[in-house]
């Protein structure tokens, strides 16, 4: 990975950058799932998820930067690994895994033991990067409340 990617906590104002990283990412690698055709991406339920997550103390949300462009982003708080979105541009650069290290070094610097996250369970791609991190399937599923509400599966590791 270039030594020039930094990582910052993201501010208010940035709920609608996270949003165009999030459906850049959710767009190329959902669309399987959730073909653009037939499910338009739910845009203002995203924005208000950032700025409710930026606004509330117990969420961290921080912004990975390539020179002075924005390229992916993870949202934490304690014991959970909310979001890790990585612009399709840059996948398969260590973005995403630096991002990744970053959000559980911030949790277990917590005094957390453990972490958790969700992953839609067609999302081979994303499984394949938590479980070679040491991310195990806990048993856990729920459903995505977007149509066509395809399921989620948990995942669980020690830290």
């Amino acid at each position: 990975m270039d030594s020039s990617l930094r990582i910052r906590t993201a501010t208010r104002g940035e709920a609608e950058l996270l949003l165009e990283i999030q459906k850049a990412s959710s767009v190329a690698g959902f669309g399987h799932v959730f073909p653009a055709d037939k499910y338009p991406f739910p845009s203002e339920a995203v924005l208000d998820r950032w700025q409710k997550a930026i606004d509330d103390p117990a969420d961290v949300v921080v912004l990975a930067e390539l020179a002075t462009a924005a390229v992916g982003f993870a949202a934490m708080r304690s014991e959970w690994l909310d979001a890790l979105y990585v612009s399709p541009t840059c996948w398969s650069m260590g973005v995403g895994a630096r991002l990744h290290d970053h959000a559980l070094t911030w949790i277990r610097d917590l005094g957390c033991k453990r972490c958790h996250l969700w992953v839609l369970e067609q999302n081979a791609r994303a499984r394949r990067f938590y479980e070679r991190r040491g991310w195990r399937l806990n048993g856990d599923t729920r459903v995505v409340p977007f149509p066509p509400y395809p399921i989620d599966v948990g995942y669980t590791i020690e830290l």
